[in-house]
């Protein structure tokens, strides 16, 4: 089920997506395929809490920095909060855009914003964020580590 990545996409401008903020935030798209659905054809609620994933995956390899370079570096990420409002369905063959934002104002461990909303960016199906702890190879919480806070702070 791999993605259908733009390079560089660009969602046109519209009430729900926020293309001219000074945040950092990524696009992707992603096409529902039918495994996605139930049987009346609706992607399944807790797939856009992998559409969540991929979009934070592919902000930071847009940054540079796979998450497994992160990994590589003794830290890890792990969900400490999820939110997901559902607003309009998607359904089967759909082409979502997925909008990942760096929330700036989350100063202990990080949080990502999403948008997740069809191909012309017109109707939103869902909203919400995820928060997450960064911890060593321990599994000790630690503050974010200098590398990602730099990278964030010079891609603003």
């Amino acid at each position: 089920m791999p993605p259908i990545y733009g390079v560089n996409f660009i969602c046109p401008k519209s009430q729900t997506m926020n293309v001219e903020s000074k945040t950092l935030s990524h696009f992707c798209s992603y096409r529902v395929i039918y495994g996605d659905t139930d049987a009346m054809g609706i992607a399944y609620h807790a797939n856009y809490l992998r559409w969540f994933e991929m979009g934070r995956n592919e902000l930071f390899r847009h940054l540079g920095l796979p998450y497994r370079e992160i990994e590589a570096e003794g830290f890890m990420l792990p969900v400490s909060e999820v939110k997901c409002k559902y607003l309009t369905p998607a359904r089967y063959d759909d082409v979502l855009v997925i909008e990942t934002t760096v929330n700036a104002g989350f100063r202990a461990g990080i949080q990502f914003d999403y948008v997740i909303a069809n191909k012309d960016c017109t109707v939103t199906h869902t909203t919400g964020y995820t928060r997450h702890a960064f911890v060593n190879t321990q599994g000790r919480v630690v503050r974010p580590p200098v590398f990602i806070r730099d990278l964030i702070k010079e891609k603003r």
